[in-house]
């Protein structure tokens, strides 16, 4: 599956004219490797930086940003100052996020909770929702433990 879902995105990039630098395979082939992960570049430069120590911070971010822009990751900001990023699912138009405020970790939660309200708001204000994102702040199993 990682290898299909690889040679799509290749060919999406390549499709709007870019290369398919090293750098650009290595930074794909880290979110597949981390695929239950949301990423910062800093996360990204770390895990990459010993394969290709001469790729730069700055190379790490132009890189996410364009993976942005061509649809291929969701960029998140999850209000701990650094932009966090996932593979775009077009497959799965809700899904929210469960961030840890003591030690930041982010998790999913899948079930659609806002359907409902959703149906309401077209209802009532003739207007469409297509997203939504949303973020339950708190602390994971582990932090409580920890704050008890």
């Amino acid at each position: 599956m990682a290898d299909e879902q690889y040679e799509i995105i290749c060919d999406r990039l390549r499709d709007n004219s870019y290369k398919l630098t090293p750098q650009r395979q290595t930074i794909l082939r880290t979110f597949l490797d981390n695929a239950d992960r949301h990423l910062s570049a800093e996360d990204v430069y770390s895990l990459v930086k010993h394969e290709y120590p001469d790729m730069g911070l700055a190379t790490v971010y132009r890189t996410l940003d364009l993976l942005a822009e061509l649809g291929i990751l969701q960029k998140n900001d999850f209000g701990d100052g650094r932009s966090r990023y996932e593979f775009a699912r077009k497959d799965l138009h809700h899904h929210h996020h469960l961030i840890c405020l003591n030690c930041g970790e982010v998790s999913e939660f899948d079930d659609d909770l806002l359907e409902s309200l959703e149906a309401v708001i077209l209802k009532r204000n003739h207007f469409k929702v297509v997203d939504h994102n949303l973020k339950f702040l708190g602390y994971c199993r582990k932090c409580q433990s920890t704050l008890e």
